[in-house]
């Protein structure tokens, strides 16, 4: 039997009455990137802080390789870690930053010269050696950072918010160079972040965060095409939701009313719903289409606003009981002469490409 790399068993930790993580489980097999994604608040820094040895789990367990790590010292567990301020000593290089871990370890010097020199070509910053952090650009002294924490080879590296202070074009950047740098290294990576594209673009798999709680977990695919929640549903990706009242399932699917009194058949259901009981219906924006398809299912709309985005159109309709809709068709499926039409426009969606979810109590 394959023994497990990284394990976290119903880690709970409390703040006086409040509890911040609610038994966590997880397994982390070695060299996966598993993102933490969550609101603000949602307990991911939380776990993720326990982990490292920062704050001491009320209950529960962090096993690495079958052993404890809750009686090491985080200085002891020889975690990788990167955070979202740089932390690097100002007074020291480039290379003196990087080599500073190994020092600490006592590694002799000539392991020290030949790590930070693969070090730095790893991140590209071979010839930024001896610049202080001062004269680097952000993107810079994080590619650093990032070095410093890979230099003494830890089993784990943990980055909390590192790309946040970035600004969009360099945070893609340096996802490509995370991305790059994993591939290279197998290190296991456990990323924070609050920013869903930024967990779809790295992670092989995802854990997403509610009130303390492991929502939903598994590849980013998983939660986009295959949403075990609303709340999954509203957080990874753009989401329209539709008041339904559901009316019957059979081999997982349903037919709903919309509040129009329209039915619509064959939508995707995965939660056990009772005759009658009040759903909400959620459609992706770009499973919308403005000219029908055989099987599709249809809402009649008003169009209030269109944009262009090179491969589609983002168009801002108006249903007759007054919800707005954001749909994505492809760019070439209509035209703004439709802007401000009369109510009575048609738009159109594939029931199968929807799912229904039971409406939260007082909805």
């Amino acid at each position: 039997m394959t023994q497990l790399f990284l394990s976290i068993r119903k880690l709970r930790k409390a703040f006086g009455a409040f509890t911040a993580v609610h038994d966590v489980t997880l397994d982390i097999p070695k060299g996966e990137f598993l993102t933490f994604l969550g609101p603000s608040g949602s307990g991911k820094s939380t776990t993720l802080y326990a982990i490292a040895g920062f704050q001491d789990p009320t209950s529960g367990d962090v096993l690495l390789q079958g052993k404890s790590l809750l009686s090491v010292p985080s200085h002891k567990r020889n975690i990788g870690m990167v955070f979202q301020r740089y932390t690097l000593f100002p007074h020291l290089s480039v290379a003196e930053n990087v080599a500073f871990p190994l020092r600490v370890r006592r590694r002799p010097e000539a392991d020290v010269k030949r790590k930070v020199a693969d070090m730095l070509s790893l991140v590209r910053l071979e010839s930024f050696a001896e610049r202080l952090p001062a004269a680097l650009s952000g993107g810079q002294q994080q590619r650093v950072a990032l070095a410093r924490a890979l230099a003494y080879d830890p089993p784990i590296l943990l980055m909390d918010e590192p790309l946040s202070a970035l600004d969009k074009k360099l945070r893609e950047e340096i996802q490509a160079e995370i991305r790059r740098i994993h591939r290279e290294t197998g290190v296991t990576v456990l990323y924070v972040t609050h920013d869903q594209e930024e967990a779809l673009h790295l992670s092989d798999r995802i854990a997403l965060f509610r009130d303390g709680r492991i929502e939903q977990i598994g590849t980013g695919e998983d939660l986009y095409l295959r949403p075990a929640t609303e709340f999954v549903a509203g957080f990874i990706g753009n989401s329209n939701f539709l008041a339904a009242e559901h009316l019957e399932s059979e081999n997982g699917t349903a037919s709903v009313r919309l509040a129009d009194g329209s039915i619509v058949k064959g939508v995707k259901a995965t939660h056990k719903l009772e005759r009658g009981q009040k759903a909400r219906l959620m459609v992706r924006p770009e499973a919308f289409r403005m000219r029908p398809v055989e099987g599709n299912a249809s809402l009649t709309v008003e169009i209030v606003d269109m944009a262009f985005f090179g491969d589609r159109r983002r168009v801002v309709v108006r249903t007759g009981w007054g919800d707005e809709i954001d749909a994505r068709p492809i760019s070439d499926s209509t035209d703004r002469s439709n802007v401000g039409a009369v109510a009575g426009r048609q738009i159109f969606f594939d029931p199968a490409a929807a799912f229904l979810f039971p409406a939260e109590q007082g909805a």
